[in-house]
């Protein structure tokens, strides 16, 4: 019997994290979001939201997940535990990324805001803040990077151009990650701030939205493939940390 590498162990503690903190984000307190859908328009009660919030997790993220791990290590990017990465690129390289970009988002935010009439992005209450933090570190991070990229770099450099290119089509796919990323923040941003259309949206806003999700993602998309997945994962956890958990309770 095949012994299950460390790589995939922590790739399964990962997902049980993410099942875990979505199910209890459910209870914490939403903040503008409360606000905007009070309880009694929930289309379930809590528990049963929070039990299906923790399958999603399991089952579609974690497999979609799953599979970018297995086309990540044929790509040859740096596996989720990988004895050519140090520590110190794994965890502390990340850390500081992470600050550094959620430093860049508040000066980004305070003077883009100046241009527009809704004011500064919103944040989460504490302690949301720091549970949707993780939950964003880890299942943003799924979907967009370790799924995302690797099915798109295989498909087109291994399967449609026979192993070529793979540099240049994973930056291509690196930027249409990070736009779409962007864009996938877009709903929840009209409903925090209150708007029925894209069209309502102000183009200082949206080009806030597209350059610090951009940033972000971008950086993610470069260490993940250089220092493996928990490198994004921490980048982007620090991120929101500085960004939704600090500056959020200043």
């Amino acid at each position: 019997m095949k012994e299950i590498s460390l790589s995939a162990k922590i790739y399964v503690g990962l997902i049980m994290i993410l099942a875990i903190l979505a199910a209890i984000n459910v209870f914490l307190p939403q903040g503008s979001f409360l606000s905007i859908l009070p309880a009694q328009e929930l289309p379930a009660s809590k528990p049963v939201l929070a039990f299906v919030n923790a399958v999603i997790m399991l089952i579609l993220y974690g497999g979609l997940g799953f599979i970018g791990l297995k086309l990540s290590q044929k790509l040859g990017f740096a596996d989720i535990w990988d004895s050519r990465v140090t520590n110190k690129q794994r965890f502390l390289i990340p850390a500081l990324v992470g600050i550094a970009i959620g430093v860049f988002f508040i000066f980004a935010d305070i003077i883009l805001s100046r241009f527009h009439t809704l004011g500064p992005l919103p944040h989460p209450p504490f302690p949301t803040s720091l549970v949707t933090s993780a939950i964003a570190g880890i299942g943003e991070e799924i979907i967009f990077h370790l799924f995302f990229i690797p099915f798109w770099v295989w498909l087109i450099s291994f399967v449609i151009l026979k192993r070529r290119w793979q540099n240049q089509i994973f930056w291509i796919i690196a930027i249409l990650s990070a736009l779409a990323f962007a864009f996938g923040h877009i709903p929840s941003v009209m409903i925090l701030f209150g708007l029925n259309a894209v069209s309502e949206f102000p183009f200082t806003l949206l080009s806030e939205i597209i350059l610090l999700n951009g940033v972000l993602s971008i950086f993610a998309a470069y260490y993940f493939r250089k220092f493996g997945f928990l490198a994004p994962v921490g980048i982007h956890f620090w991120t929101d940390m500085v960004w939704h958990v600090i500056w959020g309770l200043a």
